[in-house]
């Protein structure tokens, strides 16, 4: 049996800008940093040796300052810009060697990107922004309609099919550019900081919107954002991006739990810990009988747990995904886990000090 392929593979990618480009490339093989090239040929390192795979339905998030190198890698990803160098396939096809009409092709009917702005075409109704992708396709009027009209009732904008752009607001043009990625029923979808220009209630509304969306759809989601609160919450994995560089990749609870490195820290003092690691980073692994009483899974977040760990000292029995009790958890492991004094000091004397 041919093994699937995997729906997107970077490898190497990397992206200069400036004149110099011979002489940026043999410095970045002498290992020299962004700054160096800078100074010594004019050549900006975008990206620098991207390398990641993404598998079906996982939600990808590439998180960074302005100026890491995010939303150029992004668009190297679909060759809106050609990278300098590496290799990037799409369901196994190296799509560096695609002529422009098979790249067309991949875009029309593969791939869908959403922008932060929305690009919408302010003379076209809502239902005709929606089908566009459809009607480049070729896909007859009554066909691009219907469809149309089913991605708009999943974005709750049925009533909306006649209006123009105009006449919406802000997180309802977005709604409409997320149905249009939608309509072509693309493999890949491609986020570049779509709700960064919202404001926070209506971006908080779209973020729960597209995780919604994601559990019923189950698309492969490659999501571009500069906030780390929005990274935490959407994606599978994260890769956070400094000058140009993937400088940690992993899951929300590797990243809060183990930052690489002071710049990762930094962004992790904030985050809400007890939301995102999971009792299994606090667990002891169990030695003789089961503790009494209900058991906890070993997946839960620490949220779930630490009202009866705050009530009762005692420890509480873990379960994994088989019902089968593994280990213990207690107030002493999860106060060392999250490393704050303020917390553990709450912890330790049976106080809640919940995160706002």
């Amino acid at each position: 049996m041919t093994a699937e392929p995997t729906p997107l593979e970077c490898t190497g990618t990397t992206k200069l800008f400036g004149d110099d480009i011979s002489g940026a490339r043999a410095l970045l093989a002498d290992g020299c940093d962004r700054q160096q090239i800078l100074d010594r040929t004019g050549c900006l390192v975008a990206v620098r040796d991207a390398t990641f795979s993404v598998s079906r339905g996982e939600t990808f998030v590439v998180m960074g300052l302005s100026g890491s190198g995010k939303s150029t890698l992004i668009r190297c990803l679909s060759r809106l810009i050609e990278p300098t160098s590496g290799t990037i396939k799409i369901e196994g096809t190296p799509i560096g060697d695609l002529d422009d009409q098979e790249l067309r092709e991949l875009r029309r009917r593969r791939l869908s990107m959403v922008f932060q702005h929305f690009g919408l075409f302010s003379h076209r109704r809502v239902i005709d922004n929606v089908a566009f992708g459809l009607e480049i396709q070729g896909v007859a009027k009554s066909q691009r309609y219907e469809r149309a009209l089913e991605v708009l009732s999943v974005v709750g904008l049925s009533d909306w099919a006649d209006h123009f752009p105009q006449q919406l607001s802000g997180g309802m043009q977005q709604r409409v550019g997320l149905a249009r990625a939608l309509c072509v029923e693309p493999e890949i979808l491609f986020f570049d900081e779509p709700f960064s220009a919202l404001d926070p209630l209506i971006r908080r509304e779209m973020q729960d919107e597209l995780l919604s969306l994601q559990a019923r759809m189950q698309r492969t989601l490659v999501f571009i954002t500069h906030d780390f609160h929005e990274a935490l919450k959407l994606g599978d994995r994260i890769a956070i991006m400094k000058d140009g560089e993937f400088v940690q990749v992993g899951t929300p609870e590797q990243i809060v739990s183990a930052p690489a490195d002071d710049y990762v820290r930094e962004f992790t003092t904030d985050a809400p810990k007890t939301k995102v690691i999971t009792v299994g980073s606090a667990m002891k692994p169990l030695h003789g009988a089961a503790p009494p009483g209900e058991p906890v899974r070993v997946d839960d977040v620490l949220d779930d747990v630490l009202a009866r760990l705050l009530a009762d000292p005692a420890e509480l029995g873990i379960v994994d995904e088989r019902g089968e009790v593994v280990g213990t958890v207690d107030r002493a492991r999860v106060a060392a886990l999250l490393g704050e004094s303020s917390r553990a000091g709450a912890v330790s004397a049976g106080r809640s000090t919940p995160r706002q």
